[in-house]
């Protein structure tokens, strides 16, 4: 059997037993739903869903987004993502704009509005976030972030990287 030395020093078998695991799956399940509690009821009060708030979320974090960029964000159908996006214009949160270059494409920004559902979303998730993480330390931290990313489907890794990499120019 494999082994590789743990954090602390000792030997751990990297071989989980399907208890540990059912533990594990059944903690993601409930940190899941702590994670999108405090969101989940501030778009409750607004009427909107989880759909409506990854849209802000993503076209927050790279404004001027193409509709078609942001489908491959989501990895959702373009009916799906037109029903949240048509809801969010109508009530003044995002802005859309035709695209200078390609006139079918149309960009999207947030509205001041939008931008403070945004933060307020936001708000609530990094502080839980932030408690967590100064909680379980720099290397739980760094090692969190390694199994999230490992168990991401290929497909899903690609955007995710490549959503990374827009963000950092």
């Amino acid at each position: 059997m494999e082994q590789t030395l743990s954090p602390t020093g000792g030997q751990s078998l990297l071989f989980l037993t399907d208890e540990q695991l059912r533990k594990g799956i059944e903690a993601m399940f409930f940190a899941y739903q702590g994670f999108t509690a405090d969101p989940d009821r501030i778009l409750a009060e607004k009427g909107y869903g989880r759909a409506h708030h990854r849209a802000v979320h993503f076209i927050n974090r790279s404004p001027g987004t193409t509709v078609n960029n942001l489908l491959s964000i989501l990895g959702v159908t373009k009916q799906s993502l037109n029903r949240v996006l048509r809801t969010l214009i109508e009530d003044g949160l995002v802005s859309s704009e035709v695209g200078k270059s390609d006139k079918r494409e149309r960009h999207l920004f947030l509205t001041e509005d939008g931008k403070a559902l945004e933060k307020e979303l936001s708000d609530a998730q990094r502080d839980r976030m932030r408690a967590a993480y100064r909680l379980a330390g720099p290397e739980a931290v760094a090692g969190f972030r390694q199994v999230l990313e490992a168990m991401m489907d290929p497909e899903m890794r690609r955007r995710y990287d490549a959503l990374s990499e827009r963000l950092r120019d």
